[in-house]
């Protein structure tokens, strides 16, 4: 069986209480957010435009961020790596369960990004 493409943990709360800790936690790292992509109110509003009836999430976010550090370490290691920049972590909303989540990063120097993804979703979740 194939391996999930993203890490997903549930957040006990609103999905704006879920987006602030979001915020929140990547902000205390002294990470700078570039992009927050309001991906929830895209696929509605495309959707609508192309007649899909089908509503995929209630709302859902992307803060779209980086680390200098890890990321010269990383692109040293391999500038191919630079397919993984930005890093990202999403907030999603569907039928008033909220996840938290990442994408998965392959083996090696891209388990330090996974690791530093997974201790601010930590953060955010509050543990």
């Amino acid at each position: 069986m194939a391996q999930s493409q993203a890490i997903t943990y549930a957040f006990d709360g609103s999905f704006d209480d879920a987006t602030f800790s979001v915020e929140s936690a990547i902000l205390d790292a002294g990470l700078v957010i570039d992009y927050v992509s309001h991906t929830g109110e895209m696929l509605e509003r495309t959707g609508q435009d192309l007649g899909r009836e089908v509503k995929i999430f209630d709302a859902a976010d992307i803060f779209l961020f980086c680390s200098a550090v890890l990321s010269r370490r990383m692109m040293e290691a391999d500038p191919m790596n630079i397919a993984h920049c930005p890093y990202s972590i999403f907030v999603t909303d569907r039928e008033g369960q909220v996840l938290i989540g990442y994408r998965r990063y392959p083996d090696g120097i891209m388990q330090e990004v996974q690791a530093l993804l997974d201790a601010l979703v930590q953060d955010a979740l509050g543990d």
